[in-house]
């Protein structure tokens, strides 16, 4: 199987951001419309992880999931398994939603150093485990730590032997590139 699955996760609760990140804007369009088209094409179908409350606010031709039960409000790694277990496929591509500088060919560069396991980008001052690929088989090594309550996605992807890939190889900008915008005031400085 060769099957490659886009993971959009919008189902923080944005406490700093003040509403649903995932509906804020920039030129015009939605950050999971960003999200989505920066898989667009690397992806065989893209699936969106969010809260039951935002579930009717996306447009009904998207693909919209919430976590599985006995994980719900988990975190992102319960967004991650809960798309592993609703669609099968080779790997799956994950991007939050509050990375709206974030485009295809940083996506595109990212799957192309992916070799196994689990990949993700590290800048000069961080990593970032939320834009990476995981492959099928750390299915379970996902529902273990869910079930023992290990939410750290750090520890898990430590586990698994993550790759970090250099963002600087994949984008020129990386500090605006790779900035989670946790506040609707970064927007407005760029």
């Amino acid at each position: 199987m060769t099957k490659t699955v886009g993971i959009v996760l919008a189902g923080g609760l944005s406490r700093r951001f003040g509403s649903p990140k995932a509906f804020a804007e920039l030129d015009g369009r939605p950050f999971y419309r960003i999200a989505m088209d920066a898989m667009a094409g690397l992806c065989d179908e893209v699936v969106i992880v969010t809260r039951p409350d935002l579930l009717q606010e996306f447009p009904a031709a998207a693909t919209v999931i919430v976590d599985l039960e006995e994980f719900k409000g988990l975190g992102p790694l319960a967004g991650i398994l809960s798309a592993m277990e609703f669609v099968e496929a080779a790997r799956y591509v994950v991007l939050p939603c509050d990375m709206p500088y974030i485009n295809r060919p940083v996506m595109e560069g990212l799957i192309r150093q992916h070799r196994s396991g689990v990949t993700a980008v590290r800048t000069e001052d961080r990593f970032h485990p939320l834009i990476s690929i995981w492959e099928r088989h750390l299915k379970g090594m996902l529902r273990t730590a869910l079930a023992e309550q290990r939410l750290r996605v750090m520890e898990i992807m430590s586990s698994a032997g993550a790759t970090w890939v250099d963002g600087n190889m994949l984008a020129h900008n990386e500090k605006r590139v790779f900035r989670n915008v946790n506040d609707p005031g970064l927007l407005e400085r760029d």
